[in-house]
């Protein structure tokens, strides 16, 4: 049995690896969603045992869309995960949120379409609330390590989540800025839901990496702009997320913990054995 382990991060685009981490050990984890994008790392960090998984697989070969946001969760909860914070890239929709600044977002709007939503089906149905689908207590802990950490940070704003792999066109982009959308980016959705059905607490510190297509005057988003930003954020990641596990509070006010406590509906007699199995790291407190 893995070690148990209760914060991990979730690298995207620009963030393969967890620089840092001493005494650290690779786990492989099969799931019944199949395998995590990739070995999930474990190591000590500020004396806390901290796992890393990188969202695209190692050299960055999985798609948004072919992340296996099922798998990559449900591992994480076997090792007894309860915060994930999620670097990733996103473009600006929005003129003050400029290319190196770090958005510390409170909202979503799931704009994909070919991704699996929840871990219920198969005769147990869930209706999990995500009203606010980042946990705000994490959210703020991490945002007062971006600040110590000396990063532009803006606190709040809605992260549209697009299908991709393609960037938007000019008409889109400018559609989702007449939405009032403040970020966009490729992953956040479904990971967030998941993981709020998987009772664990999720934040993301998106790095903006360029003003999508939008803006008049700035040149539209590409590949190499994208990772020319990160890799000068990385340093800025690492130092913020190093702080944040030095300072994290370890216990957790908030309704995250015991978000499925009033959301499953299916009587416990009618849902298949198979299926109870196959999710009883998930429900077993409550069937």
């Amino acid at each position: 049995m893995p070690e148990q382990v209760t914060l991990a991060i979730i690298g995207g685009s620009g963030l393969y690896s967890m620089p840092g981490l001493n005494q650290a050990r690779e786990y492989t984890i099969s799931t019944p969603f199949g395998k995590p994008s990739a070995p999930i790392v474990v190591g000590t960090l500020e004396g806390t045992r901290v796992a890393f998984l990188a969202r695209h697989g190692i050299g960055h070969h999985i798609t948004p869309t072919e992340v296996p946001y099922r798998a990559n969760i449900f591992a994480l909860k076997s090792l007894g995960v309860q915060r994930i914070i999620s670097v990733s890239a996103c473009g600006s929709l929005k003129e003050d949120l400029a290319p190196g600044n770090i958005v510390i977002p409170d909202q979503i709007y799931d704009n994909t379409h070919g991704r699996a939503r929840s871990f219920f089906s198969e005769g147990l149905v869930a209706h999990i609330s995500v009203a606010d689908p980042f946990c705000k207590d994490t959210s703020d802990q991490l945002g007062s390590a971006v600040r110590k950490a000396g990063g532009v940070l803006h606190r709040g704003g809605a992260l549209i989540t697009i299908e991709g792999p393609r960037f938007s066109t000019k008409a889109e982009s400018n559609t989702y800025r007449s939405w009032g959308m403040s970020i966009i980016g490729m992953t956040a959705s479904p990971e967030a839901f998941l993981a709020r059905e998987a009772e664990i607490c999720y934040a993301t510190m998106a790095h903006v990496t360029d003003y999508d297509v939008w803006h008049v005057s700035e040149a539209p988003v590409t590949v190499e702009m994208v990772i020319q930003t990160l890799n000068k954020n990385t340093a800025l990641a690492q130092e913020a997320i190093r702080l944040l596990v030095r300072n994290l509070k370890p216990e957790r006010n908030c309704d995250c913990k015991h978000a499925l406590s009033t959301a499953l509906i299916t009587h416990k007699d009618v849902i298949p054995p198979a299926t109870l199995q196959k999710l009883d790291l998930l429900v077993h407190k409550y069937l």
